[in-house]
């Protein structure tokens, strides 16, 4: 992971990419905890890199292993990988995933969306995420990147260089929650999510503009 760190924050300035982090400390923990995020794009993972802790796994569809070397990326990553297609074995990967980040005391980085959302808003949230941290009674820790949609053109997958915020929000306890709280733990991180995502969009992003020449691709 730290090779791919490295070839990753090298990478962004070659894209013109750069980053505004804000709260990174709150992921310093020394205890196992789920962390989740927005997905809009590949240009995530670049995010992801600025931000990712120490012992930090994450848990991404089956289908991203078929992307060539974006596959073989993240599989060096160590990801688990999930079938959503297959229920039940999904639910015996989160299991395993539960059992190892206690006994390891790792973090688990999911996209509770479930797939790449460039509508300018946030996809309701799918509910692995929030089983696997009650299941674990380990708290959940925010991050949002703020929208692509000032240099990023999702029909072309074009982009000129511009700057990406992503802010951690605090933990969100589960502790003495059930599965029946799944619902509402659920409701409260959507709706603190998707209040610092539509912040963090409006402020005009540095240049950003709409794909032209010298625009470059993106998955």
């Amino acid at each position: 992971m730290r090779i791919i760190r490295w070839f990753v924050m090298k990478f962004k300035y070659v894209l013109g990419l750069r980053f505004e982090t804000k709260g990174l400390q709150k992921l310093e923990v020394d205890h196992p905890c789920v962390i989740i995020s927005n997905h809009q794009s590949i240009l995530d993972m670049m995010g992801l890199m600025e931000a990712l802790p120490e012992r930090c796994v994450q848990v991404a569809k089956r289908e991203l292993l078929f992307l060539g070397p974006v596959g073989l990326v993240i599989y060096l990553g160590g990801i688990f990988f999930i079938n959503r297609q297959q229920s039940r074995t999904a639910r015996t990967v989160m299991a395993d995933v539960g059992e190892r980040m206690v006994k390891d005391n790792l973090k688990v980085w999911i996209y509770p969306e479930g797939t790449r959302n460039d509508n300018g808003d946030l996809l309701p949230f799918k509910k692995g995420a929030f089983y696997l941290a009650i299941q674990t009674q380990v708290p959940i820790i925010p991050v949002i990147y703020s929208s692509f949609s000032s240099f990023y053109n999702p029909k072309t997958k074009l982009f000129n260089s511009g700057t990406i915020k992503v802010e951690v929000l605090d933990a969100i306890p589960t502790s003495g929650l059930t599965v029946a709280d799944v619902p509402k733990l659920m409701d409260t991180c959507h709706q603190a999510m998707r209040t610092t995502f539509l912040r963090l969009s409006k402020t005009p992003q540095e240049n950003g503009a709409t794909a032209g020449p010298g625009s470059q691709p993106a998955q």
